[in-house]
């Protein structure tokens, strides 16, 4: 595989100069056109160190417009960035729609390292790749342009370059890269050839750059951020759209099905006022002593409440808070995209507000909007909400393996009984802000909603993120059963 770029290629510094000032102009053309189109571009930067990545980038901010611009390093975790998953860090610096963001090595940096120093199996770094693959295929179908730069050192040129590297009195000790043995160094190799071949697609190519001469490097980097720039932008004013999706949607029905899910769920569940509030003391006291147990041994929560309007999502969620230290807990309560948001695929603000270790987020709707509300009302595609399913679990996959437990609860009612309550919000004057034009307009598409839903169980409903469905006609029992399976589930997650 490197064989291909130790060809002992160079450059000459007036050419370099000569040809500079035309590539200058032309990258700042290509940014300028990429912002006009709303199109987010990831430049990942990643290879042998010595190779000069750092002088690259230097040089990439020299050549761009730096107000849409962002440079990120992640030599160094952060004690929060280690309290969530790896992917954690990643999402929080995706670019904007219209910006760029250059990423030394980005999601590619632990796995290299890792397997290089013996932390990771092979079959553990082709995991990983898996992963990598799934987050490249989800960003490029959301329309991000993701350029993958390799730059390459023969073996000599590493150990001159790290030698003198060494010897400089600016030298960063923590930057500088280790002088690798032959041995090492072929070790090295395998481990960059098998990551870069497992994650190199259509999509996503590897622009490999030889790095030996500095000149050739440089011009070589620029080259090939234009080459990709220019056939992105030519695919998009060809298709109408930047997304470069190599596969189909995954294949589900589209049928409404005669019964769903959410017809075995038993309405007539009630609770007598004085047993709801034996059992409320009682589930109350117990939560709050398993979130304090939680918090000490570092065990995060994610807690999801979706459910029809006026099914009492709200209600349980106080009850909750209640038993438990205001210190402990988050609440989002999600509502229509902000314009920030509407700028970064629909999952980033979600990877935004995962908890740290020993901390509880609890969502008031949430990321299953996506196969809900943009699929009833026809925001998303079907396409964007089939392949929604598979996103959602795998972000929910990389919550729980990071040990975050997981749950989900949909607040099931009759019609009759939402209209009794929309009834009951309008007629009464401290309750009348919580009904709106929106909620009737939705209740007309009962069976649209009960058909997503019925979907949305059967994909995402997994043994370390369920679905729990409640029966919501009294609003006692549906708190108490809440309550209680908070608590069961709680306890066992930190069993095991």
């Amino acid at each position: 595989m490197f064989e291909a770029v130790e060809l002992g290629q160079t450059l000459d510094k007036a050419e370099f100069k000569q040809q500079e000032h035309k590539l200058r102009g032309t990258l700042l053309e290509l940014q300028r056109e990429l912002a006009e189109e709303k199109v987010p571009v990831i430049i990942i930067v990643a290879g042998l160190g010595g190779a000069g990545k750092g002088d690259v980038v230097d040089r990439f901010n020299k050549w761009l417009d730096s107000r849409g611009l962002q440079t990120h390093a992640f030599w160094d975790e952060t004690d929060e960035e280690l309290e969530r998953p790896d992917h954690w860090r990643f999402w929080k610096r995706l670019p904007a729609r219209g910006t760029i963001s250059v990423m030394f090595n980005g999601w590619y940096g632990n796995a290299l390292g890792q397997h290089i120093r013996g932390e990771l199996s092979n079959s553990e770094l082709d995991e990983e790749t898996l992963r990598i693959n799934q987050l490249e295929r989800m960003l490029t179908r959301d329309g991000t342009l993701i350029i993958k730069l390799w730059f390459h050192l023969s073996f000599e040129a590493h150990s001159k370059r790290i030698k003198k590297r060494q010897k400089s009195k600016h030298r960063v000790p923590d930057l500088e890269g280790h002088l690798y043995t032959r041995e090492e160094y072929d070790q090295m190799l395998a481990t960059a050839e098998r990551l870069l071949r497992k994650t190199e697609s259509g999509a996503c190519p590897w622009q490999m750059i030889e790095s030996d001469d500095k000149w050739f490097r440089d011009m070589a980097a620029g080259k090939s951020l234009q080459a990709v720039m220019q056939m992105s932008l030519r695919e998009l004013k060809s298709s109408g759209n930047i997304t470069r999706n190599e596969l189909e949607p995954p294949p589900l029905s589209l049928d409404v099905p005669a019964r769903t899910v959410l017809d075995k769920v038993d309405l007539g569940v009630s609770l007598d006022r004085e047993a709801y509030k034996k059992q409320l003391r009682h589930y109350q006291k117990r939560l709050h002593d398993l979130s304090w147990k939680a918090y000490l041994s570092h065990r995060s929560i994610v807690l999801v409440f979706e459910g029809w309007d006026a099914a009492g999502k709200g209600g349980a969620i106080r009850r909750l808070l209640s038993a438990m230290d205001a210190r402990l807990y988050r609440v989002i309560s999600v509502a229509a995209p902000t314009d920030e948001e509407l700028n970064h695929h629909y999952l980033w603000r979600f990877w935004r507000q995962v908890p740290r270790a020993g901390y509880m987020t609890l969502y008031d709707r949430s990321w299953y909007g996506r196969v809900l509300v943009e699929r009833v009302e026809g925001f998303a595609q079907p396409s964007e909400w089939m392949w929604a399913y598979k996103e959602i679990n795998n972000f929910e996959e990389q919550l729980t393996e990071h040990g975050t437990m997981v749950l989900k609860f949909w607040l099931h009612i009759s019609p009759e009984e939402q209209l009794r309550r929309f009834h009951d919000r309008e007629n009464t004057p401290w309750k009348q802000h919580k009904i709106t034009e929106e909620d009737w307009r939705n209740r007309e598409k009962w069976d649209d909603y009960k058909s997503a839903v019925n979907d949305m169980v059967a994909h995402t409903s997994t043994q370390k993120a369920p679905w729990v469905l409640i029966p919501a006609n009294d609003k006692l029992s549906a708190r108490v059963e809440i309550l209680k399976t908070v608590c069961q589930r709680l306890k066992k997650s930190m069993e095991l």
